[in-house]
């Protein structure tokens, strides 16, 4: 008969079994984080509206069900935005939105350079004044 593994006299194998629903909680358990691309992404934005004056501070939360990075005029506040990652919603209403102070979510979606968005300057009409 035929073993699989190692091939030592000793029957030590350098595998460890594990039951698979030990394995499913201990992925399960594990928070919801930005990756390095998407973190980039929303730094280099931060960057922008710090150089703007519009931002001074900032937080990250890693949840269970979510992650979170909080924007802050002054660090003493309540967050101004919150761009949130939930990847329960990324099938349905998109994983990425961008959330007021007030709780408001101001823009949803799959992406989130589509997301962030919402931060651009917008284009205003200005009245020529005659004189």
């Amino acid at each position: 008969m035929t073993e699989y593994g190692s091939n030592r006299e000793d029957g030590e194998d350098s595998g460890n079994l594990i039951p698979f629903t030990e394995a499913r909680r201990a992925r399960l358990d594990l928070p919801v984080t930005f990756d390095r691309r998407e973190l980039d992404h929303i730094l280099r934005l931060y960057g922008q509206m710090v150089a703007a004056g519009e931002w001074r501070d900032y937080a990250i939360d890693h949840l269970r069900d979510r992650a979170v990075f909080s924007v802050y005029r002054r660090a003493s506040e309540v967050p101004m935005f919150q761009i949130v990652k939930n990847p329960k919603l990324a099938r349905k209403q998109g994983a990425w939105s961008v959330v007021s102070a007030a709780g408001i979510v101001l823009k949803r979606g799959q992406e989130l350079a589509r997301v962030l968005t919402v931060f651009d300057k917008q284009l205003r009409v200005v009245q020529a004044v005659r004189r």
